[in-house]
């Protein structure tokens, strides 16, 4: 279920040495998101009503500040999570930042990594500004230049935008109190191609020149989907002092549609928020990732790309294991009543639990390199099945000597007073032994020791039925060895019994380690997809926003940066090759089978049948 604040919180905050710091009540709360989220950001100038669009976005009328005064409301970065409207299963983090600018404030440095940081949370970027996109405007977002100065990528082998363009967020420009017409040329135009037109480069390479493509070409180079939306004031100077109070029917009409068309818009493209290579991230990631980077710039580093997820594996995928070994324990706590009358009994329960602590540990891991946490977690999950049977077994042994031992109390007295040591005696100890042989056998919950002690108890007892035998003078000798031969086969008869339960049993144990294994390599097969498809959508995402560009270079005449897209976008291709989809699925399953079966071999050794049908399905792909 997803997690809903009744009320935004500060996430990132100055503390009182000045530096950064995340606030522990929003990490508290992030921590409980185990779901994707999608992370929308918004930036801008102090006063400019950013605040406003986020309480729509979380579907309120109040909850991030509104100020009516030159004064900046917002401080350093808030946080509000609201179950995502139209994506089941998500959470839509929404973050408010400190208005860039504030006079009073006087820092810029500061800004520069607010805006670094709503970037690197966000998947998507809402930039909010007032009354036109002119060169003005363009100038007071002077952050986007200096964004390859404090975001860096450890390791690339292409050009350092094309690596921020695959993981950036989408930009959202949102005009407030526009008062234009769309209009260019004589011709109506969508807001969209007002923003593209006004991030047309100048030819040219005089430093004013160079100056002027210099914020274009960062939003450009950095932001591969961009989108605008306009609004007009949205009431007189009057109400607009009252913002919080005012409902849809006291504000313009056009704003409040541009208004309905901006939120339709974040909710249904907004994307869920990933890492390099596809790798989605959850709300404690999320977490965990702004503690990282806030780490980094209170440590005077640059944040880093290949850093933050090296360092977010090594949180989360320990975690991943002891929450999903966890788990597995309180359902087995929760649902098994030792003793289970047969080895299937404890299996179902177990298969059960297995398959959501595989789902846990699935959903909790991040870029777990060579699958090792997950074979650790394979593992464990053996060891503590067994474990499990081991005292199944142990409980089941305990309550059928229990039983035994009542069962056969009075026959031990006779015994033991040498009652039975007479003529007729071993036939009344063969009448008795029958008889708690088959009260036994009707009782139940004795578990799955069940023939097994008993075999035990009744050869302890012949024991005594021999010196019986030979003592009963009523019986001949012939018969006293047609008795024998009847004990004898009685006894083979309970051994062959005895035998059968264990073979089960250690069948039974084979199917459980090759379900494991299948419900491991499923669930990891279907993660690694659905990442390897979001790189392609995050590749393909660059792809189309290289040509489009390199189109429009070539229209302005820009031929030498046409030329070096033509070139990125061709490395780009080449990747796309190496991992097409069938290349890449037999890239995955192979790896999958190699790496965790094999290793698994060790502890699981009953996959060796679903690891022989892996590898036939792989030659097959080849």
């Amino acid at each position: 279920m997803a997690l809903s604040m009744q009320a935004p919180v500060c996430l990132v905050d100055n503390g009182p040495d000045g530096h950064m710091r995340v606030q522990q009540e929003a990490l508290q709360i992030l921590e409980q998101i185990q779901q994707p989220v999608v992370v929308v950001a918004v930036v801008g100038l102090y006063r400019t009503g950013k605040s406003y669009l986020m309480n729509r976005l979380a579907g309120k009328h109040t909850g991030f500040a509104l100020g009516s005064t030159i004064e900046s409301k917002t401080k350093g970065i808030w946080m509000w999570c609201v179950p995502h409207p139209s994506k089941p299963g998500h959470t839509l983090v929404l973050l408010d930042t400190e208005g860039l600018g504030d006079v009073e404030k006087g820092d810029e440095k500061h800004d520069t990594w607010i805006f670094c940081l709503a970037v690197l949370l966000s998947s998507s970027l809402v930039y909010n500004s007032m009354g036109t996109i002119d060169n003005t405007a363009l100038e007071k977002l002077q952050y986007v230049t200096e964004l390859t100065e404090h975001i860096k990528v450890k390791s690339s082998g292409y050009d350092q935008t094309t690596e921020l363009m695959r993981v950036f967020p989408s930009f959202v420009w949102t005009v407030r109190d526009f008062t234009l017409d769309l209009i260019l040329n004589d011709k109506p135009i969508t807001a969209d191609q007002y923003l593209e037109n006004a991030l047309k480069l100048k030819p040219g390479h005089s430093a004013k020149i160079l100056r002027h493509n210099q914020v274009r070409q960062g939003l450009r180079d950095f932001f591969a989907e961009r989108r605008c939306f306009v609004f007009e004031r949205p009431a007189d100077t009057k109400n607009m002092r009252r913002m919080e109070e005012l409902t849809d029917a006291d504000l313009d009409s056009d704003f409040v549609e541009a208004a309905k068309q901006f939120c339709s818009h974040i909710f249904s493209s907004a994307k869920p928020k990933t890492m390099r290579g596809g790798l989605g991230v959850t709300g404690r990631m999320l977490g965990s990732l702004a503690e990282t980077y806030v780490k980094a710039i209170r440590s005077g580093q640059v944040p880093c790309l290949d850093s933050a997820v090296e360092s977010l594996a090594l949180i989360q995928n320990g975690r991943a294991v002891t929450e999903a070994l966890e788990f597995y324990e309180k359902e087995m706590e929760r649902w098994v009543r030792l003793p289970t009358e047969t080895q299937e009994a404890l299996s179902e329960i177990h298969a059960a639990a297995e398959k959501q602590a595989v789902s846990i540990f699935i959903s909790g891991s991040f870029n777990d390199q060579e699958h090792k946490h997950q074979l650790e977690f394979m593992r464990s999950m053996q060891e503590r099945y067994k474990d499990w049977c081991g005292r199944n077994v142990q409980e089941s042994r305990r309550v059928c000597e229990r039983l035994l031992l009542r069962l056969c109390a009075r026959l031990d007295r006779i015994l033991r007073e040498g009652a039975l040591m007479r003529p007729g005696g071993y036939r009344a100890f063969s009448v008795a032994l029958q008889e708690v042989t088959k009260i036994y056998r009707t009782e139940k919950c004795k578990g799955l020791m069940s023939e097994e002690v008993l075999r035990k108890c009744l050869r302890e007892k012949e024991v005594s039925g021999k010196i019986i035998l030979q003592a009963d003078r009523l019986i001949s000798a012939a018969q006293k060895d047609i008795k024998e031969g009847r004990r004898r086969a009685e006894e083979e008869a309970r051994r062959v019994r005895s035998q059968e339960e264990e073979r089960q049993r250690q069948k039974q144990h084979q199917r459980d380690e090759e379900r494991s294994f299948r419900q491991n390599l499923e669930q990891l097969e279907e993660k690694m997809e659905r990442e390897r498809r979001r790189a392609q959508e995050e590749r393909e995402r660059v792809i189309n926003a290289k040509l489009q560009e390199q189109r429009e270079l070539l229209e302005q005449g820009y031929k030498e940066r046409a030329e070096s897209l033509g070139k990125e976008v061709a490395a780009l291709h080449e990747e796309a090759e190496r991992e097409a989809p069938r290349g890449q699925q037999l890239k995955t399953f192979s790896s999958i089978i190699n790496t965790l079966g094999t290793a698994a071999l060790v502890f699981m050794p009953g996959i060796g049948k679903v690891l022989g049908v892996g590898l036939i399905a792989l030659s097959r792909l080849v």
